[in-house]
């Protein structure tokens, strides 16, 4: 597995039909910059949102897997989503203008050419794994549905499907190795079964179904009228079909092409836990619902973890942003910029360092016999960082500021004193709506805590 960050040399694109909305679409994937992680963005709108891929925003699992941020929404993001990690391609930018992305063959093979044409690239920054620290399961007994992940350092996933049916009986599938995800699981298609077409079409689903993009399974006796039937719902002159098999008799690209391809769904779906796993996935019957469920079970173990975290420092620690990008991103200056370096930026959380020394400025004023940073002057470092974590989640943040609306439970646990090095650290506790970013700060020297407060801000444009 690649140990460093990486992204795309270049933007590329492909068009098609959205599989459950029906509509022509053009995505493009962008170059993103370290930490920015998986992003969609509707160009269709006017005010083109943007997307996080993150379990917390998915609004549906219908046959597919759907976000929506802020009122904008992107349908049937998980094959895309599994084209990025299969290829371990960290940050990068998707652009639509349609509610969805194109389905193409049905699998993520398309997307993976697209990308390999465009170039990928490594980034000075190390990826930021989330390594399982011990054994996590879900489990859906009515659906007789579990998903377990088990402490591993590298990434596999096995996957075991059963249908009951004569045509499609239990399959596995596995993948022990992430490099191998092309050539092993990326061309494998979407499937469903003969009888749940007139259900998905009432549902308003698959409008851009076609056989050349779905595997249609045909586990029951079809008589010519019914075959007409079919061929006028899928738009064809005719369908035909052996007595069991495949609707119009298309090959299977694998044996087990159905396991295969809920593989392929599981990789996309959880990646929406928004860090790349080390662990091993065992899932038993899944699907999206409970791919959902379990990327954000896995999404509450990290937060469990950092609530527990106690941040040290050292200099050796890459650094994600400097100071120069640090005052790119933030509107302050000297001598009010309190912040040296962040060494850490994801989607949920930021840690940044201050070093503190008898030349700043406020100890000539502040107990100057008696050297003590002043409070409130950590709780604005811890602010400043969290302005950070919240401008991470716009693509141009140089055209946003930051303005911060409550502190709350604010306590100062040490003091703190010149010769000391100051981490501060903002999570994330809420998803982002409307604006309103919500986050936990800390502040440790020495691994102690010495400051926390809850702080909530809001994200406006400059020009608003």
């Amino acid at each position: 597995m690649n140990t460093k960050q990486h992204t795309i040399q270049k933007s590329v694109s492909l068009t098609g039909i959205g599989l459950h909305t029906g509509k022509p679409v053009t995505m493009t994937f962008l170059p993103a910059k370290i930490n920015h992680g998986y992003k969609f963005q509707r160009t269709d709108i006017e005010t083109q949102p943007v997307i996080n891929a993150d379990a917390d925003l998915v609004v549906d699992t219908s046959r597919g897997t759907t976000l929506e941020m802020e009122g904008a929404r992107v349908h049937t993001v998980e094959h895309v989503l599994a084209a990025l990690v299969g290829l371990e391609i960290d940050n990068v930018l998707i652009q639509l203008d349609a509610p969805e992305p194109p389905i193409m063959d049905g699998s993520a093979i398309k997307f993976i050419e697209a990308l390999e044409e465009a170039g990928i690239e490594e980034q000075n920054a190390l990826r930021n794994f989330f390594e399982i620290p011990e054994s996590i399961f879900y489990r859906n007994e009515k659906e007789k549905i579990e998903v377990a992940a088990l402490p591993l350092d590298t990434y596999r996933v096995t996957v075991m499907v059963d249908y009951n049916s004569s045509i499609l009986g239990s399959q596995h599938a596995s993948l022990n190795h992430i490099a191998d995800f092309k050539q092993e699981i990326g061309a494998s298609r979407t499937f469903c079964f003969l009888h749940e077409l007139d259900a998905l079409f009432k549902a308003g689903l698959i409008k851009g179904g076609d056989l050349d993009n779905a595997i249609v399974l045909v586990d029951k006796p079809v008589d010519n009228y019914e075959l007409e039937r079919l061929a006028k719902m899928l738009g064809k002159p005719k369908v035909e079909v052996k007595e069991e098999g495949i609707l119009n008799n298309a090959e299977l690209r694998f044996r087990n092409e159905p396991a295969r391809h809920k593989l392929l769904d599981i990789i996309g779906d959880l990646a929406l836990v928004g860090r790349p796993l080390k662990a091993q996935i065992l899932a038993a019957r899944p699907g999206h619902t409970s791919n959902v469920a379990f990327a954000k079970k896995l999404k509450a173990a990290i937060r469990k973890m950092r609530d527990k975290e106690v941040f040290t420092y050292h200099p050796s620690i890459p650094t994600v942003l400097d100071t120069t990008e640090i005052a790119n991103m933030l509107p302050h200056r000297y001598p009010f910029l309190l912040i040296d370096r962040i060494f850490h930026l994801d989607e949920q959380m930021v840690a940044g360092v201050k070093n503190v020394t008898i030349n700043d400025y406020f100890f000539q004023g502040h107990f100057p016999n008696n050297p003590v940073m002043p409070g409130v002057l950590q709780v604005e470092g811890m602010a400043q960082t969290g302005g950070i974590l919240a401008l991470n989640t716009v693509p141009d943040p140089e055209n946003y500021w930051t303005y911060f609306l409550r502190i709350d439970n604010c306590r100062f646990r040490k003091m703190v004193i010149p010769g000391d090095t100051l981490v501060y650290k903002a999570t994330l506790i809420a998803p982002i709506k409307r604006g309103i970013v919500k986050m936990k700060g800390q502040a440790f020297v020495n691994g102690e805590v010495v400051c926390e407060a809850d702080l909530t801000a809001s994200i406006v444009k400059k020009d608003s």
